[in-house]
């Protein structure tokens, strides 16, 4: 019998890329995902890693277990998703039940940890005591990636203007919200008293901006199509609370999301873009095999109604 654990560990490294960094995704040592696949290995008779460097790639054998098994691991997701959802619909004397247990983990990029789910998760954690719901924070390709391959149960992502951002077609999304971003100057710059800027207004601006694998660095990069030598990027940092801080000390202008932004000192201005409008939809993206599961519903309710809820504010 193939030991579905270690095919999870298996496909973990298959999208992680490595032993490490799949440990890292499902929150084990590399050890055990080490002794996991070996123990895969030992029961299919099949070797399933080998050596590439100081690194490891899957074999042909273990390429083909890893997508022979997406089924499987999804047809079981749905059969999980059906007993809960029974269970949870009566109880033992017929009554209806409300609790909701299990756990449904959590991919979320950083502004979204800040700006929405830490008032979720402690609200999810009052109404379902008996609900786990452990948070990774990520990028959103690296988001699709671990819900894809069953490593998170839920993802919040985001999506800018015209940047691509592939979609599985077993992966359902649920748009939330529509988030701003802002150009960040200090108060004396010359622009600030604009109350919309275009990307030829900010042509000759030095900038502060988040890592070149980003999305928001991408986007940043869109907005000065057509036109020349612009973005000139200064200043690299992955968290706006940085970036506000260097357009503080005078170092650069900045483009900063107000989801998770924290309220500007008074020396600093924010003023959004025109042609184009610097917009990111935000979004919940599960696998299509767990929709029917009372605990995933719970935590993806509870994530609609913190996006209400933060428009409403």
């Amino acid at each position: 019998m193939i030991d579905l654990e270690a095919v999870v560990a298996l496909r973990a490294v298959a999208t992680n890329g490595s032993v490490a960094a799949a440990a890292d995704a499902l929150g084990f040592t590399p050890s055990a995902v080490s002794q996991q696949i070996k123990r895969l290995e030992r029961g299919t008779r099949v070797a399933l890693l080998e050596r590439a460097g100081r690194g490891v790639v899957l074999t042909d054998a273990a390429r083909q277990l890893v997508t022979s098994s997406a089924t499987v691991l999804a047809d079981l997701e749905r059969i999980e998703a059906d007993l809960h959802l029974a269970s949870s619909a009566t109880g033992a004397d017929g009554a209806a039940a409300r609790r909701i247990t299990g756990e449904v983990r959590i991919g979320a990029f950083s502004t979204a940890v800040r700006g929405l789910l830490v008032d979720v998760l402690p609200r999810l954690r009052a109404e379902h005591p008996e609900l786990r719901v452990p948070m990774r924070e990520s990028e959103p390709w690296e988001t699709i990636a671990l819900v894809a391959s069953g490593q998170r149960d839920l993802g919040i992502v985001h999506r800018w203007g015209g940047v691509a951002l592939a979609m599985p077609d077993h992966l359902i999304e649920t748009p939330l919200f529509t988030d701003v971003a802002d150009v960040i100057l200090r108060r004396e710059h010359p622009l600030a008293s604009r109350t919309e800027l275009t990307p030829a207004d900010l042509a000759e601006e030095e900038w502060v901006a988040t890592f070149d694998s980003t999305i928001c660095r991408q986007w940043l990069r869109r907005l000065f199509d057509g036109v020349s030598n612009a973005p000139r990027i200064v200043h690299e940092s992955m968290e706006f609370e940085n970036h506000l801080e260097l357009v503080r000390a005078g170092l650069g202008v900045a483009l900063v999301p107000r989801l998770g932004r924290s309220p500007l000192p008074d020396d600093l201005v924010a003023i959004p873009t025109v042609e184009p409008a610097s917009v990111r939809g935000v979004a919940a993206v599960h696998r299509r095999s767990q929709a029917d599961s009372p605990a995933l519903q719970a935590v993806l309710d509870a994530v609609r109604v913190g996006a209400v809820g933060r428009d409403a504010a």
